[in-house]
């Protein structure tokens, strides 16, 4: 069974950054593409970016257009969103999502718990 686990959330000032991580466990992670959502205070959850199994990389947002990226290491069965330049509408609880292959359609039936991310002075 797939499972995914994030890491790496936290507290930081605006214009800071941070890394987070996500482990997948359970099958062959090469098969999947794995995406990046979050949820902010009030709204609806988003798409954000999503890496497929080819390591074609797909932007869901313009909002993070040159501030978040999305990589993936084969060997530590690991995707990872980096952030910079964070701002406080970058505020939320960020999840990774995993389903075959590609990033379309965004349905994604495999959901980590999530990592808080607030960005505050």
């Amino acid at each position: 069974q797939l499972q995914l686990v994030e890491s790496g959330g936290g507290l930081v000032q605006p214009g800071g950054s941070l890394r987070l991580s996500c482990v997948v466990s359970g099958v062959t992670s090469d098969y999947y593409a794995i995406a990046w959502f979050r949820r902010a205070p009030g709204k609806e959850r988003e798409g954000v970016l999503c890496i497929s199994h080819s390591d074609a990389i797909t932007n869901y947002v313009d909002a993070v257009k040159g501030r978040l990226t999305i990589s993936r290491d084969s060997a530590r069965s690991t995707v990872y969103l980096q952030m910079d330049n964070l701002i406080p509408e970058d505020t939320g609880v960020y999840y990774c999502a995993a389903r075959e292959y590609v990033c379309y359609p965004r349905l994604f039936p495999f959901w980590g718990k999530g990592t808080q991310v607030t960005v505050s002075s």
